[in-house]
């Protein structure tokens, strides 16, 4: 691959994630509560992109905590949230939620979660999958054709009483499988249904 050609493909790839924050933030402020839905022309797409990638909900102004639909002790007083595990009609299915860090020292070692895979994007949730125990078949994070996975990143540290969004993107499992079981490294593992 080109000079020319690497160029264009990590601009393509900061577009979009402008345009994902700047529709998340959109969301934020909006009168009706509702964050307008992009079109395709508005949703661009890095090149080679395996799914579109979606960010962690955050909490707005005025609405209420997150739903938890599962939770799971990691090291350190360290404790993960997942708040949604939805099917997506595209064929895969987003996990999203909250790392939480409940004691008062800054907690940074995040780079476990990324996983064993070494082209794995560094301070990422990459390493996270999902298992159907009734299929006996474990799922992986979506990944772009240049290895990137379909998942939050840039994570570094997390606050003493704080907490950081993550969201991972997996293929889906066969309708019929409601029910599946999630995992991070360092966490345990925690059971949620998938919806939509």
């Amino acid at each position: 691959m080109g000079i020319r050609q690497k160029v264009k493909v990590r601009g393509g790839a900061a577009v979009a994630v402008a345009a994902v924050l700047a529709l998340a933030l959109a969301g934020c402020g909006g009168d009706s509560g509702k964050a307008k839905e992009p079109t395709k022309s508005e949703a661009p797409q890095s090149q080679g992109s395996t799914s579109p990638q979606q960010p962690a909900p955050t909490a707005s102004k005025g609405s209420g905590p997150l739903e938890v639909i599962a939770t799971a002790q990691g090291p350190s007083g360290i404790t993960l949230e997942v708040n949604s595990a939805v099917r997506n009609q595209d064929g895969y299915v987003t996990v999203s939620g909250q790392i939480k860090n409940a004691g008062s020292a800054i907690f940074s070692n995040l780079g476990p979660l990324r996983g064993e895979e070494k082209t794995a994007s560094h301070g990422s949730v990459a390493g996270a999958t999902l298992v159907d125990v009734v299929g006996k078949k474990r799922y992986l994070v979506l990944r772009d054709t240049e290895g990137r996975c379909a998942c939050t990143t840039g994570l570094q540290i997390i606050e003493g009483g704080g907490s950081v969004p993550f969201f991972a993107q997996f293929p889906a499992p066969p309708a019929t499988t409601t029910e599946v079981v999630f995992g991070l490294p360092t966490f345990a593992a925690a059971t949620i249904k998938i919806s939509g």
